[in-house]
């Protein structure tokens, strides 16, 4: 009777960690978590502290110099901004297809660092929001 607990001792204990390796590997491979690490590998060193503090950062367009906000999220996340940090307009645009916030937010940093007149001639235009900043403030 003692070895039958004693053998199932170490199973249950391989049990447990071969689910928390699981839980792990899983939990860093869904597709969020690989579109948070995709846009933090093309983030500038400031655009990433950024990110990681506020979960918006800022670009700044190649053709105007205007600095646009983007915040975490897949639509309706693109702010104008001024010299103050205060939302003058909103801007919608959103690459086709179901992507994940991730992999939009990279799109929006590129389309306006490449194409600024461009992207925002598909955009949509929305008055800044009046809502606090931390609408935005969702977790990971």
């Amino acid at each position: 009777m003692i070895a039958a607990v004693w053998l199932r001792a170490p199973a249950r204990a391989r049990l447990h960690a071969l689910r928390e390796l699981y839980r792990r590997f899983f939990g860093e491979n869904t597709p969020d978590a690989r579109g948070r690490r995709l846009l933090a590998e093309w983030l500038s060193p400031a655009q990433c502290a950024q990110f990681e503090q506020h979960r918006y950062f800022d670009v700044v367009g190649c053709d105007t110099g205007r600095t646009y906000r983007i915040h975490y999220g897949t639509a309706a996340n693109v702010h104008e901004i001024d010299d103050e940090g205060h939302a003058t307009m909103g801007w919608c645009f959103v690459p086709s297809g179901f992507l994940v916030p991730g992999d939009v937010m990279l799109a929006q940093k590129i389309a306006l660092e490449t194409d600024e007149r461009g992207a925002l001639t598909l955009a949509n235009r929305f008055p800044p929001a009046t809502h606090s900043e931390h609408f935005y403030r969702r977790p990971f």
